[in-house]
């Protein structure tokens, strides 16, 4: 509301600016107009006034079509004289129409980034946040009840008999397996470890991350994903180099990047850069590459991200590609992660 009201307030105030020229009788133009028409009609006045009687003393002739064509040298001047005032002041209104609505936009596009950078993105992805939130709320209380349950020492006593019963606990048989040979947990083991690993599909699936609310295998996909460390760090990362992306008007959907063969890929998991995996940045959306340059040089913070993921990429890849088919790392190429990779290699430089 406050964002609508300062919108309003901005056009009232172009409008305001604008009403007084409006209200204005006579611009400089039409005074000057006036002048020379006045102008005009004295001399023309004093020249039949004071224009001395002919020869004859009989003074002008007057007949029709002298009288036509008198009529026609003093007016047609002055006609000619408003018509360039009007063209003059209609071509002065126009200009202030263009800048009033050239102002309007401007405070329309003004608090449409507003919204974008507070609210607009920011409820897009409010699921998607919150679903990571239950995330981490979950592995930590994972976290703590394996914890709690490893740190508990495994009793060998056995459980004493019913009430009423006067005969002793049975004793192990030999079918059971002795405590010793039993798998135990140790302290501080990680809960990643207990996890199993996660599923290739999986992983390039949470780095596209859900496509709507109702993206059900995306989410599980991502929780999935999140309980790896080296992936949620790459995760992470990509969901924040995204979210500064989006606040100028960048989104992944929008990039038609070229794709790359799998052995370019391959070849950049190995550590080549520059001309030899120059095919990695496909991205050619000049908007895009030049918003992100700009923002690269004045941005600190975006410049800092920008860098995190790369580097959480490069390694990300590394342990992929090692276990990766050329089919997967052709999927993984069109990820909105991937893309935002040849985005960003491409700006600082990485396939130069």
């Amino acid at each position: 509301m406050a964002q609508a009201r300062q919108t309003r307030s901005a056009e009232l105030g172009v409008t305001a600016n604008s009403a007084p020229l409006r209200r204005r009788a006579l611009s400089g133009g039409e005074v000057v107009a006036l002048a020379l028409s006045l102008v005009w009609l004295v001399g023309c006045a004093a020249f039949f006034l004071f224009l001395r009687a002919g020869d004859d003393g009989r003074g002008l002739e007057v007949d029709v079509l002298r009288l036509v064509l008198t009529l026609l040298a003093v007016f047609m001047p002055v006609a000619i004289i408003w018509v360039a005032a009007a063209a003059a002041r209609s071509a002065r209104i126009m200009r202030e129409e263009s800048a009033r609505l050239q102002a309007a936009i401007d405070a329309l596009r003004h608090t449409y980034l507003q919204q974008a950078q507070s609210g607009g993105f920011a409820s897009s992805t409010a699921a998607v946040e919150r679903k990571l939130d239950q995330i981490v709320r979950a592995q930590r209380q994972t976290e703590t009840a394996i914890a709690t349950f490893s740190s508990v020492r495994p009793a060998a006593a056995v459980l004493p008999a019913p009430a009423g019963d006067g005969t002793k606990a049975d004793k192990p048989t030999e079918d059971e397996p002795p405590a010793a040979e039993q798998g135990t947990l140790a302290l501080g083991t990680p809960a990643e470890a207990l996890a199993p690993p996660l599923s290739v599909s999986d992983y390039i699936r949470a780095l596209h991350f859900p496509e709507n609310a109702e993206d059900r295998e995306g989410f599980s996909a991502l929780r999935r994903a999140m309980r790896d460390r080296q992936v949620a760090g790459l995760v992470q990362a990509a969901q924040d180099i995204l979210t500064l992306l989006s606040q100028d008007g960048i989104y992944m959907d929008d990039l038609k990047p070229d794709r790359a063969r799998p052995e370019v890929w391959r070849r950049f998991a190995a550590g080549e850069r520059g001309r030899a995996i120059a095919a990695l940045g496909g991205v050619r959306d000049r908007s895009s590459l030049a918003l992100t340059a700009g923002r690269m040089r004045t941005d600190s913070v975006f410049r800092d991200a920008a860098h995190h993921f790369l580097r959480r990429f490069d390694h990300g890849f590394a342990r992929f590609e090692k276990t990766a088919s050329d089919q997967d790392i052709a999927a993984l190429g069109d990820t909105r992660t991937a893309r935002a990779f040849m985005l960003l290699g491409r700006v600082t430089g990485i396939f130069d």
